[in-house]
């Protein structure tokens, strides 16, 4: 049986609440910007989240909605050119967004970081989201320094395919040269937990507003935050022991009790 040695967490939707008021709101900034005409309100952006990848979701909506079509005929001719363009200045709309401090973490995501780290337990991410997305969140949250309490940063295109493609997790496992089952994954996505235990990974579910509904069948726990001493979680699925919030003892349970 593998000790637990390292703790791989997704960021959107599980570090932080960035969805609908952060890349969305950046997103409708960019299309306005470039004025394309595009508006995505909370519902559709729902919708399109089954999407991973920004420069994927823009194209999937072209595809697939009537609406989206109805925009200059330069810029159809031209869509392959202008999605990257596009996906640039959402970035830069959403990290200006981010160093307002309107983004926060999660309840107890802070807490448990510190703690891993206290432990000794190595930390990564793996994302489909930018690399500047990453750090900008870690900067304008936990500080600068944080950045460097990741071994391992997989983000963006860094792997072939994204979520639920495995892929981004394999990319991780193998710069960290650990094994999956030496790990914790945590997600908060159907399309998240597809790519973790596509991997091998045990995974930890915090869900939100948008991924509440999703198939979580195969996760060791779902929980609805991660919980604080004063804000316990709820459990949704799964066996947290009694306990009232996510802590490296609950995750050791977790893990010893997927390798039984």
């Amino acid at each position: 049986m593998s000790n637990l040695q390292a703790l791989i967490f997704d960021v959107d939707g599980t570090l932080a609440d960035t969805e609908r008021d952060g890349h969305r709101m950046a997103f409708n900034a960019a299309f306005d910007e470039f004025g394309i005409g595009w508006h995505w309100d909370a519902p559709v952006y729902g919708e399109l989240l089954s999407v991973t990848g920004g420069k994927e979701r823009m194209r999937h909506y072209y595809d697939n909605h009537a609406e989206a079509k109805n925009i200059p005929d330069d810029f159809k001719q031209r869509l392959d050119q202008l999605i990257p363009r596009l996906h640039q200045a959402k970035t830069r709309h959403y990290t200006g967004l981010l160093a307002t401090g309107a983004i926060p973490l999660r309840t107890g995501v802070e807490r448990l970081l510190r703690e891993a780290r206290e432990r000794g337990l190595r930390l990564a991410i793996a994302t489909t989201t930018t690399p500047e997305n990453v750090t900008s969140l870690l900067e304008h949250t936990l500080g600068r320094e944080s950045i460097d309490w990741f071994e391992v940063i997989a983000a963006g295109d860094i792997a072939p395919a994204k979520k639920p493609a495995p892929d981004i997790y394999d990319y991780a496992l193998q710069t960290m040269q650990l094994p999956a089952d030496a790990c914790l994954a945590f997600e908060d996505s159907g399309n998240g937990i597809q790519s973790s235990r596509g991997a091998g990974l045990t995974t930890v579910v915090t869900i939100n507003d948008y991924t509440a509904d999703h198939d979580f069948t195969d996760a060791a726990i779902v929980l609805d935050h991660m919980g604080e001493p004063d804000d316990p979680f709820t459990v949704l699925a799964g066996d947290a022991g009694g306990r009232r919030f996510l802590d490296c003892d609950l995750l050791n349970d977790l893990h010893q009790q997927a390798q039984c």
